[in-house]
Formats: C-alpha cells, sequence, structure tokens
C-alpha cells in the first residue's frame, strides 16, 4: 500500500503496480507497462508507456475504481518471431519488444478518486495518459 507520504520509496511503488499476460513476461528493451504517476492538490495523472499496443478502442480500455485502482487492458502486436513486410518474410535475430497479446496494467493511485470523472487519451507516440479528480470527502 501506498503511504501518504511525500515521496514513495520506489520499494512502495513496486507493490501498487501488477501486470497480467504479455505484460507480464519482463524482457530487455522497451517495458509495456512502465509507469509515472504525479499529483495536484486536486487531481492525479498517470502516464503508461504502452509500445506496441494497438490503439483500436474496440480492444484498449480503461477502468478506474472508486478506490483508485487503474485498469488499462489492451493488446501488444509487436514481439513476433516472424515479420512478413513487403512481400518478404523477416525472422527475427533479437526480440526485445513485449510479445504479442493481451496485457492489463494495475495502477493504485495513493487515494480515492472520482472514478465518473476520468479524462484519458492513448496518444501516437504510445503513451497511454490519464487525468482522475481526487475524491472530495466534504460533505
Amino acid at each position: 500500500m501506498v503511504s501518504s507520504s511525500a515521496s514513495p520509496a520506489r520499494e512502495e511503488w513496486d507493490n501498487v503496480i501488477s501486470f497480467t499476460g504479455s505484460a507480464l513476461l519482463e524482457k530487455a528493451g522497451p517495458l509495456v507497462g512502465s509507469v509515472d504517476v504525479a499529483e495536484s492538490m486536486d487531481e492525479y495523472l498517470f502516464r503508461v508507456s504502452l509500445p506496441g499496443v494497438t490503439r483500436d478502442e474496440k480492444v484498449i480500455s480503461c477502468e478506474a475504481r472508486p478506490d483508485g485502482r487503474i485498469l488499462i487492458k489492451g493488446e501488444s502486436v509487436t514481439g513476433e518471431s516472424t515479420v512478413c513486410k513487403h512481400s518478404m518474410v523477416f525472422k527475427m535475430k533479437t526480440q526485445n519488444l513485449c510479445p504479442p497479446g493481451e496485457f492489463t496494467v494495475s495502477i493504485q493511485l495513493p487515494g480515492p478518486i472520482d472514478y465518473l470523472t476520468s479524462d484519458c487519451v492513448f496518444g501516437i507516440d504510445g503513451i497511454f495518459e490519464g487525468v482522475v479528480k481526487k475524491k472530495n470527502n466534504r460533505s
């Protein structure tokens, strides 16, 4: 669990980010699911590196939960052992990208959120970015 200290230790963040599917098979090279989290007075910002992940809105999804958990699900389309391009068949000599297949990246933000007000964008640069409002506990 992330403490409410100003700067959580690296070990604390390692305990709140988890991977399933092909994102779990960490290899050298760009990792699907590298995460940055930032905080302002009223909102949290998160960025997730998703190189080689399809941007099709039917395939990628983001679910924000009231407790501050964010679930990003998608499919990697790179990392195959054979590539067909320009009427040629290429056999990979190195394979450092995430293997093809479905994945889930789970992020636990430091506190509860107003999960109905999330704003997420998956940019052409392969960065999935979201902003969510902190839950207002005032009555």
